[in-house]
């Protein structure tokens, strides 16, 4: 579940900002969910070398909602496989400015990144950025 408040400072998240607002409905509604309506940017930072295991997101209130992520800067393989950890895999290049848009069967799929290669982006430097948008409360979808 998400916490309404930062659990480091105690203080209420700080609003989204208008432009990244704007990126995930634009990207949603092309992916075919006009009405999704995100309340959350999860910002992840990756060094080389470092990976996400496969996982489901499945901690929002109305998992009808899908997901929107816009990578940045460094290139990463990004698996998307099925419903269980097991089922076969499907490999994906992930570029500076790509978006993915997941949703109905597929948002529950088990998904992750592959440990990041080194490299150098001009914008990023040796990292890369994941923002991943979410309707996690609120309003129901």
């Amino acid at each position: 579940m998400y916490a309404p408040v930062d659990p480091v400072t105690d203080q209420t998240w700080p609003p989204m900002p208008a432009v990244f607002h704007e990126l995930a409905l634009a990207a949603a509604a092309a992916g075919g969910y006009p009405e999704f309506s995100p309340d959350a940017c999860l910002i992840n930072r990756y060094c080389p070398g470092a990976k996400l295991s496969l996982h489901q997101d499945k901690d929002e209130q109305d998992l009808r909602a899908p997901i929107v992520s816009v990578s940045l800067g460094l290139p990463a393989i990004f698996q998307f496989g099925g419903l269980q950890r097991s089922d076969p895999l499907q490999r994906l290049l992930l570029e500076h400015g790509d978006v993915v848009v997941w949703g109905g069967e597929s948002r529950l799929f088990y998904h992750g990144i592959q440990p990041l290669k080194a490299g150098h982006h001009p914008e990023t430097g040796d990292c890369r950025y994941n923002l991943t948008f979410r309707q996690a409360g609120g309003r129901q979808y």
